[in-house]
């Protein structure tokens, strides 16, 4: 571990006023003047997503309600409801700009950079091809390339990027990885990939950084562990997976708010809740800072966790792609159309009292949606756990507004909305804080910027 390869940088402006350096390509200039669009029409409808699913997906299973040798329980308040079209409401976004990467490759990672200080414009990176590109959002609408930084390996493909930042100068770093197992740390100030760590023998899939600590990233890999890291120290602190881990590659995980646990899943079917607030763990962490590679005659003493907290296979029945929390409760999809809101344990057990051997889970809501039966497409939920948001494989959006008092019994406001050109997978999405503007990626290498409206009902 130490300093990489240089990765070639291109840039028509850096975040903070540098020196430029020589472009890699002619074309890194204004996208924001991109042509005009046509906004199709859209409609806001109440969803009224029913917990059983009659219809098949194109994938070998779908949901069929309590599944697995575990208890499920599904809440339901009410009765069941109508499906149907609830009253018109004007669209919640409008497509204000689109615009394509010139590798025409499928875009799978984007995020917004959440460390920036008011006034500052809005940035974003995607990760696409074996490039990382930086780009500044405008106050109302354009999209500007920054910078773009291409491995010197044409054989690589970047398949997820994460911000970061230094701990003494809060300056903003940012981390990306795919198809070889490396993971890029890439500072957009000194244009250069600053540090490299060769972090798994498999493609990394998702990255997440410790929401209390800059400098620990955690890695999910095909290799069927994830791992966490103390980039600021080079060492890998701990490795969670092996005998009770997953048994097929790991597709997503996420950390709480607080950081005292993980949530992962995968293509085994199954979602494990890894717990961090545990002395050893703390104690390992701690240790990390204070190895010194130089003066250490040995390797630091990395921790191996063999068994989550939680585990069950009782949510889905298919590849498990994507995972987010929400609040004590844990947001995950499949290729079954729906994300799925539940909960480890009974609905009024704390998170704190559940043991590695329960096998209950309660469901207590389907965010249901169409067209969406491939897997590595992720969703995304604002900072603020208001707005989820989701595309699918023909380009359709579809948002969700959970702003509720109660999940369970309210119907949670639904849109979707499309434009013609915008016809391919939806990989990824991306809300900036206050969900005012979503971003999405696709397969065909394009960028998507959808504005909230005035008059939208999500506030």
């Amino acid at each position: 571990m130490g300093d990489t390869e240089k990765m070639v940088p291109s840039t028509s402006e850096a975040l903070p006023k540098r020196k430029k350096l020589p472009f890699i390509r002619e074309n890194s200039q204004d996208t924001g003047t991109s042509e005009d669009v046509e906004v199709e029409e859209t409609v806001s409808e109440v969803s009224t997503p029913t917990l059983e699913s009659t219809s098949r997906s194109g994938t070998p299973t779908s949901y069929t309600g309590s599944t697995g040798t575990g208890d499920t329980t599904v809440v339901r308040r009410g009765g069941r409801g109508k499906r149907g079209k609830g009253p018109k409401l004007k669209p919640v976004y409008r497509c204000t700009t689109h615009v394509k990467e010139e590798h025409g490759q499928p875009i799978f990672g984007v995020a917004i950079n959440p460390f920036f200080k008011e006034g500052d414009p809005l940035t974003f990176a995607t990760a696409g091809s074996n490039r990382v590109s930086i780009y500044e959002l405008g106050e109302t609408e354009g999209i500007k390339l920054l910078q773009s930084y291409v491995d010197a390996d044409t054989n690589e493909m970047f398949y997820c990027v994460a911000w970061i930042y230094e701990e003494l100068t809060g300056l903003p770093l940012l981390a990306t990885a795919g198809s070889r197992g490396i993971v890029r740390i890439v500072s957009p100030i000194t244009l250069q990939c600053v540090k490299h760590i060769v972090a798994h023998g498999n493609p990394i899939n998702e990255l997440k950084v410790h929401p209390n600590d800059c400098n620990l990233l955690l890695t999910v890999s095909k290799d069927n562990s994830l791992r966490m890291w103390n980039i600021k120290t080079n060492v890998l602190v701990i490795v969670f997976g092996g005998v009770e881990g997953h048994r097929d590659e790991v597709l997503s995980a996420d950390f709480n708010l607080d950081g005292t646990r993980i949530i992962s899943c995968g293509m085994d079917h199954s979602l494990k809740m890894w717990t961090l607030n545990k002395k050893r763990i703390q104690d390992t962490i701690k240790s990390s800072y204070e190895y010194n590679s130089v003066k250490s005659p040995k390797p630091f003493k990395s921790m191996c966790v063999n068994i989550p907290d939680f585990s069950t296979r009782d949510i889905h029945r298919n590849y498990v792609d994507c995972v987010r929390w929400l609040g004590d409760f844990i947001l995950s999809k499949s290729c079954e159309n729906a994300i799925v809101c539940w909960k480890p344990g009974d609905i009024q057990t704390p998170l704190s009292d559940i043991k590695s051997s329960e096998s209950q889970v309660t469901v207590v809501y389907r965010f249901e949606y169409t067209s969406c039966d491939i897997w590595f497409m992720r969703f995304s939920i604002d900072y603020w756990q208001r707005v989820i948001a989701l595309g699918n494989q023909i380009g359709k959006v579809f948002v969700w507004d959970i702003d509720v008092d109660d999940p369970q019994g309210t119907k949670a406001r639904f849109s979707t909305f499309s434009h013609p050109k915008c016809n391919t997978a939806i990989r990824q999405t991306a809300l900036s804080r206050d969900a005012a503007i979503l971003l999405c990626v696709c397969d065909n290498g394009t960028i998507w910027r959808w504005d909230r409206t005035k008059s939208s009902s999500i506030t």
